[in-house]
């Protein structure tokens, strides 16, 4: 039997370290992915964010929210029924995301310009649709940044017809600090319970775009970033900003 208690405390106890890891990063890659992506909106590009299962929440947290870049575009697998005329069916296999076919599908319908950088996110960084998109950005010529479990990744075999995985393509690649498996309360019959990849994911996205933001406010420039669109002035703000990006940022629930 684990001598882990299962409890909000443990969970907030096994939180903890690695958060602190997480943050160990701010100094390093955090500033490299920030960079990028300070160049890419400097430049007139747009932030573009993949990600599949839960790691779409890492996508959202950059893409589209309040206190976030107003040229940001969120790519996601549903794309291709939404924008793409796909039939729904095709979201309920329950395995697009090991697809690596449909990734060029998602480039196309995403048609990113030559200053867009990219972020891409997956714990595993193995699933099919995962490498194949970074394999496009890459060949475009695009800067890839990863999210990731560097643990995870190491531990498991890549989907990728080519035997890769997303950290091999990418020019920076943040640590989410999950262990293998995600979760990290041991059960006592096994397995385990609590994921921590959406919350560490969560921070690097916030410490990247206050990054970011310092880096635009540095060279002069406005930043244009998202006011909460619950707030009375956040609408009137929000859509005079996305009217520099028409056409280019898609806002989809």
């Amino acid at each position: 039997m684990s001598d882990v208690a299962v409890s909000a405390q443990s969970y907030l106890d096994a939180l903890d370290p690695v958060l602190t890891r997480v943050a160990a990063q701010a100094d390093g890659p955090v500033q490299e992915a920030a960079e990028l992506i300070a160049r890419s909106v400097l430049a007139d590009g747009v932030l573009q964010t993949f990600g599949s299962g839960h790691s779409e929440a890492l996508a959202m947290e950059l893409a589209g929210r309040a206190g976030g870049l107003v040229p940001s575009n969120r790519i996601s697998l549903r794309d291709v029924v939404v924008h793409g005329g796909e039939s729904p069916e095709v979201l309920g296999r329950g395995i697009l995301e090991r697809d690596p076919g449909i990734a060029a599908r998602l480039y196309e319908l995403a048609a990113p310009r030559p200053a867009d950088v990219f972020v891409i996110a997956s714990s595993s960084g193995v699933n099919g649709s995962v490498v194949e998109m970074a394999r496009i950005v890459k060949e475009h010529g695009h800067s890839l940044i990863a999210v990731t479990s560097l643990q995870h990744t190491r531990g498991v075999e890549s989907r990728h017809p080519s035997g890769q995985k997303l950290v091999d393509l990418a020019d920076v690649v943040l640590d989410n600090e999950a262990p293998y498996g995600d979760a990290v309360l041991d059960l006592p019959g096994g397995g385990a319970v609590c994921a921590v990849s959406s919350i560490t994911a969560a921070l690097l996205a916030q410490m990247v775009t206050a990054e970011v933001v310092r880096r635009l406010l540095d060279a002069g420039a406005e930043p244009p970033v998202y006011l909460s669109a619950n707030i009375p002035e956040g609408d009137a703000h929000n859509h005079a900003l996305e009217e520099r990006y028409a056409g280019r940022i898609r806002r989809t629930a």
